[in-house]
């Protein structure tokens, strides 16, 4: 058991550089911006809200930097993760606790559940995005901030979400988009803080009815750019999830700000 301890903090010294190296938080501006879910009272009515400046991390959190969060928060680590805060699946693909094995160091982690991936972005002094502000950063593409109106940028981030997932994802930083982050669609899924709260409906004859929360998928039906595809996909599948829950294509990326 000594011998095992000692490894692992041999192995959180060798990868502390190239975690904390890593960690590169990019500003947004925020401020005005009109999601694709309805925001008020008024369920079928697009309504802008006002996002608060924050910073994001430029691509999703790396396996080599998981591994070195789980050699220096072991209580992390496979196995010992308490059951209700990691599922059967949780870094299931792991040659073991906090062994990688195989997995390359700079692909995404997935295999995550939401409570490691909140405890990894607080021990970064941060925390996961809201539903609104990976939006407002995924609307963006290279030379605009908002490219949702335009219809061949939809078919291409449609045509990822539409092809079947990988063994393993492949390296985190792609392209910059106009704010400089990278990642936001084409290599995983993402959670976000309030990723349950995405379980609603905007249709007259679903209001109240509370056996609509039994339906995977239901806050999808709120949308109100319904040609928006690739973001109803992705409020689907976070909407169907539960916190422990973790899927192989399904990764994380971190916030600062209030």
């Amino acid at each position: 058991m000594k011998r095992i301890t000692r490894g692992l903090a041999v192995l959180a010294a060798a990868l502390a550089p190239l975690w904390a190296g890593a960690a590169d938080y990019l500003p947004l501006p925020g401020g005005r911006f009109t999601s694709v879910l309805p925001q008020g009272a008024v369920a079928t009515v697009a309504s802008a809200v006002e996002i608060a400046p924050f910073a994001m991390r430029s691509a999703p959190v790396s396996v080599a930097e998981f591994a070195a969060f789980l050699a220096a928060h072991p209580e992390w680590q496979r196995g010992r993760a308490p059951a209700i805060f990691a599922g059967p699946g949780y870094l299931a693909g792991w040659a073991g606790p906090a062994d990688p094995g195989s997995l390359q160091g700079p692909s995404a982690v997935t295999q995550v559940s939401w409570f490691a991936a909140r405890a990894y972005c607080e021990s970064e002094d941060a925390r996961l995005p809201t539903w609104l502000e990976w939006e407002y950063a995924a609307a963006a593409d290279a030379m605009r901030t908002d490219a949702r109106a335009d219809p061949a940028w939809r078919q291409r981030i449609l045509s990822w979400y539409e092809s079947p997932a990988g063994a393993q994802p492949g390296a985190v930083g792609g392209p910059p988009n106009a704010y400089g982050v990278r990642d936001l669609h084409g290599l995983v899924w993402e959670w976000v803080d309030d990723y349950n709260a995405l379980f609603i409906a905007g249709d007259s004859r679903t209001q109240g009815d509370p056996d609509l929360l039994k339906f995977c998928g239901a806050g999808a039906l709120n949308i109100i750019d319904r040609d928006s595809y690739a973001v109803l996909m992705r409020i689907a599948l976070l909407s169907s999830l539960n916190a422990p829950d973790s899927t192989g294509s399904l990764g994380f990326r971190c916030v600062h700000g209030s």
